[in-house]
C-alpha cells in the first residue's frame, strides 16, 4: 500500500507564485491534485476489495472444513455408541451363559454323559429329516419337472398344491402384458416377439413353470388358457387330463404357452364352463389372472366396460364353477380394477382355497 501512495512535491509552490502565474495557472494545479487524489482512491479500493475477497474466501473454506469436522464428530458418536450397545450385548450373553453352565453344574450334568446324549438326539432328529424329505419327493412333481426361483430360494405360499384331477386356468388377455394401461396400449402396437417378451407375461409364465413343478407326481391336470375364449394349451387335448409323470408333455405345454402373444378381452364364464366339460371334474383348480373379466361368455353391446359391470360378468361367472372345489388364485397386478382383490378373496374363502397377489419377483 505504501509503495503506491503519491508525493506531491512537484507542487510544493508558495501561493505567491502561484497567483503570480495568473489564474488559469491556479487552476490547472487544482485540477493535477484533483486527479491524483482519484488515482489514489481508486488504488485503494482496488486493494481493499482484492482483500474482501481473499477474506470472502478464508471464510467460506473454513465454514465447509467445519461442516466436515461436524460430520465427522456424528460418525465417531454413531460408532461410539454401537460399539457400547455391542460390548453391552456381549457382556449379557457372556453372563448368561456363566449362569447357564453354572445351573447345568449344579443339577449334576456331566461333560461327557451329556454331550452322547445331545448327540444321539441330533442323530436321531437328521434320520426323521432325511425320511420327511424322500417322503416328500415321492409326492411331489419335482421328479417329473424341476423350477428354482431367483436365488433357488423356497416359497411358502399357503397353496394347496395336492389333488387327482387338478386344473390349471392361464388368463392370455391382453392386459396380462403390463400392470398399466397405457403401458398395455404401447405393447398391444410392438412386434409380436416384444409381446412375448414383456415382463408381466414372463412372470405368469414362470408362475405355470413353478406350479406344474409342485404338482404331485401320480395326479393329472389339464392346462387351460382364456381371453375371450378358453381352449387348452395343447391343442387336441380338450376334455383330458393329462398326466403330470409325463414329463415331455409337460414340456411341451411349457413350449405352447411360450407362443402365445396376450390379446383380446376376458370372460372368466367361458373358462368355467370349460372346467364342466372335464370328467372326471377337477379336485383343484388354479386360477392365474389379473382382474375381473371384461365380458361374460358372450362380448359386450358396447365399447365401454364399468366397474359395475365387470363385477356383474364375474358373479355370473362363479355360478357356472363346479361345486364343492377349492379354487386357488393366484392375482397378478392390473391398473384400475380396485374391487377385483376384493372379489377373488372371497371367493377363496368361500372355496376353502387359497389367495395371493405375489411380488414382482415371484416365482
Amino acid at each position: 500500500m505504501a509503495r503506491k501512495k503519491r508525493e506531491f512535491t512537484t507542487f510544493n509552490l508558495s501561493f505567491l507564485d502561484i497567483m503570480s502565474c495568473g489564474f488559469g495557472a491556479v487552476i490547472l494545479v487544482f485540477l493535477i491534485i484533483d486527479h491524483s487524489i482519484e488515482v489514489q482512491s481508486q488504488d485503494l479500493n482496488q486493494d481493499l476489495l482484492s482483500e474482501t475477497n481473499l477474506l470472502a474466501e478464508d471464510i467460506r473454506d473454513g465454514e465447509a472444513g467445519l461442516v466436515r469436522l461436524r460430520n465427522t464428530l456424528s460418525d465417531v458418536d454413531l460408532q461410539s455408541v454401537e460399539a457400547q450397545g455391542l460390548a453391552t450385548r456381549i457382556t449379557e450373553d457372556m453372563d448368561e451363559y456363566e449362569a447357564l453352565i453354572e445351573d447345568l453344574k449344579r443339577d449334576g450334568y456331566t461333560d461327557s454323559s451329556d454331550i452322547d446324549t445331545l448327540k444321539a438326539e441330533i442323530r436321531s432328529l437328521e434320520d426323521e429329516v432325511k425320511k420327511l424329505r424322500q417322503a416328500a419327493q415321492e409326492q411331489s412333481g419335482n421328479s417329473a419337472r424341476t423350477f428354482i426361483g431367483e436365488g433357488n430360494r423356497q416359497y411358502l405360499t399357503g397353496l394347496n398344491l395336492g389333488g387327482r384331477h387338478i386344473a390349471i386356468l392361464l388368463d392370455v388377455s391382453s392386459s396380462m402384458l403390463a400392470d398399466k394401461l397405457i403401458q398395455i396400449i404401447r405393447l398391444r402396437n410392438m412386434d409380436q416377439k416384444i409381446q412375448r417378451q414383456a415382463e408381466k407375461w414372463t412372470r405368469s409364465l414362470n408362475t405355470v413353470d413353478w406350479l406344474t413343478a409342485q404338482l404331485p407326481v401320480g395326479s393329472k391336470y389339464q392346462m387351460i388358457t382364456f381371453n375371450t375364449e378358453a381352449k387348452p394349451a395343447l391343442a387336441g387335448t380338450e376334455g383330458k387330463w393329462l398326466e403330470v409323470a409325463n414329463q415331455a408333455q409337460l414340456e411341451k405345454v411349457s413350449t405352447e404357452l411360450r407362443k402365445i402373444v396376450p390379446s383380446g378381452g376376458t370372460s372368466l364364464e367361458n373358462a368355467f364352463l370349460a372346467l364342466q366339460r372335464m370328467s372326471p371334474a377337477p379336485d383343484n383348480i388354479f386360477l392365474i389372472t389379473d382382474g375381473l373379466p371384461t365380458q361374460s361368455s358372450t362380448p359386450p353391446r358396447g365399447s365401454k366396460v364399468s366397474g359395475r359391470d365387470r363385477q356383474k360378468y364375474y358373479r355370473a361367472a362363479i355360478k357356472q364353477l363346479p361345486q364343492n372345489i377349492p379354487v386357488n388364485i393366484i392375482l397378478a397386478p392390473m391398473e384400475g380394477d380396485p374391487m377385483a382383490a376384493s372379489e377373488f378373496w372371497q371367493l377363496a374363502q368361500v372355496s376353502r382355497g387359497s389367495f395371493m397377489s405375489p411380488s414382482r419377483d415371484w416365482p
